[in-house]
């Protein structure tokens, strides 16, 4: 079925922006997709660490002056991964102590990790603060007694949920009612707890509104938020904070229409937030964290799958894949949209062909659900032929249901420099 409109496919012109186009290849670290499968099979997500470690340089002179970046781990949890960002300079976000292992076998000082999370267990906590951990996020009043019965010295923060103003992104995760951390509204309450508590050593506060923020004035404004809630913080105890956490929720373009969060505006804004920080003594001098992990790790991966085979039901071209929302959920729409739409989608070995063809793509799965583009303007594929899902190097492989219908497990490989390495599957 020929396309109705070719806008329905925004990844072409997305890919040529990312990596680099070789006559028909799309070509990620110095290798061609097609040669890089070849060798790991499919399904597979690949992983440019050259992009990843762009995204990191071009947010860390955004921030120069202002803020460190720690990597929220739950983005793309592989060891490898966080090992590339620590290289690169980041800190650590972990939200269990799954990630916390990963952290460390990653090469991460334990300082350098804050742990964040509303249900962090006994077990949990004690493992990080007797193998060593930079702060504690708490989220309830349940977590202040645990780590007081644990009885061991320990920094923390607390988490606030944000007032109904400051809440932005896709998914708003504050201003309303929520498990994570402790109303704004609630605060001076909320302090009172830590009242004869000799171990935990309050230094903190982290304020998180929302995720995919693509609009930097919106960005700003939440981190505006977040100073002044600090500077209220430290008044009602009475003495200067250490660490202001702003948290994550950077976001990246997923869909037609979307444009990237401008870092640019963002870093015009960076007077003015030191401004605000030194205008209230008590908050002058206190480490200012940022902890995203979509806009690190998000724009550097791919998932490649094979084309099973192509076949017409009334009117609708189906192009069947080797893998699926399994392996991938969020491409498929089952992760936090209401609205599906399509993650950008090339034919990674086709890059210059005509798109000829409107089709859906779907994987190999017994339920409708696992339909990962919708009426999607592509080159007219046949069996053996490769595709592949831009933006997907965060929340794929480890946000999706894996075991669902016994299938494999997708591999997944780091590509850098003309050399590539399966780092997990």
């Amino acid at each position: 079925m020929a396309p109705t409109d070719k806008s329905q496919n925004h990844g072409p012109a997305l890919a040529a922006a990312q990596f680099a186009v070789t006559d028909n290849d799309l070509v990620i670290g110095g290798l061609t997709v097609r040669d890089i499968v070849t060798e790991t099979g499919t399904p597979c997500f690949l992983y440019d660490a050259s992009a990843m470690r762009r995204a990191y340089r071009d947010l860390k002179t955004a921030l120069e002056g202002f803020a460190d970046i720690y990597y929220s781990v739950k983005a793309n949890p592989l060891p490898a991964i966080i090992s590339l960002f620590r290289q690169e300079g980041a800190g650590a976000e972990i939200a269990s102590v799954g990630e916390y292992r990963a952290a460390i076998k990653a090469g991460v000082a334990p300082e350098n990790i804050i742990f964040a999370g509303p249900g962090k267990r006994m077990a949990e906590l004690r493992e990080v603060i007797e193998g060593g951990i930079g702060e504690i996020h708490i989220e309830s009043a349940e977590e202040i007694a645990r780590i007081a019965a644990i009885g061991k010295p320990v920094k923390a923060s607390i988490r606030i949920n944000p007032v109904p103003d400051a809440q932005a992104g896709a998914m708003r995760m504050g201003g309303k009612a929520t498990a994570f951390g402790f109303d704004e509204e609630e605060l001076e309450n909320v302090l009172s707890l830590f009242n004869d508590l000799s171990h935990i050593d309050l230094i903190g506060v982290h304020i998180y509104g929302g995720t995919q923020i693509l609009d930097a004035d919106m960005l700003v404004s939440q981190w505006r938020h977040a100073i002044s809630l600090a500077a209220r913080m430290a008044e009602m105890l009475g003495k200067p904070l250490e660490t202001i956490d702003l948290g994550g929720g950077l976001g990246i373009p997923y869909f037609a229409g979307e444009t990237a969060l401008d870092l640019e505006k963002v870093s015009a804004a960076i007077p003015d937030l030191k401004a605000l920080l030194k205008a209230h003594p008590l908050i002058a001098d206190a480490h200012v964290i940022v902890e995203p992990g979509r806009l690190l790790a998000g724009p550097g991966g791919l998932y490649v799958a094979e084309v099973n085979s192509v076949k017409a039901s009334r009117g609708t071209t189906f192009v069947v894949m080797d893998g699926g929302m399994h392996h991938h959920l969020a491409a498929s729409g089952n992760l936090g949209q209401i609205v599906k739409r399509n993650y950008p989608v090339v034919a990674p070995a086709m890059m210059q062909a005509e798109h000829e063809e409107t089709a859906t793509i779907v994987g190999p799965l017994c339920t409708p659900l696992d339909t990962l583009a919708r009426n999607a303007a592509l080159p007219k594929l046949k069996a053996g032929d490769l595709v592949a899902f831009l933006q997907s190097g965060a929340y794929g492989a480890s946000a999706s249901p894996s075991g669902f219908l016994s299938h494999p497990a997708a591999k997944e490989v780091l590509v850098e420099n003309g050399v590539f390495e399966v780092i997990g599957r």
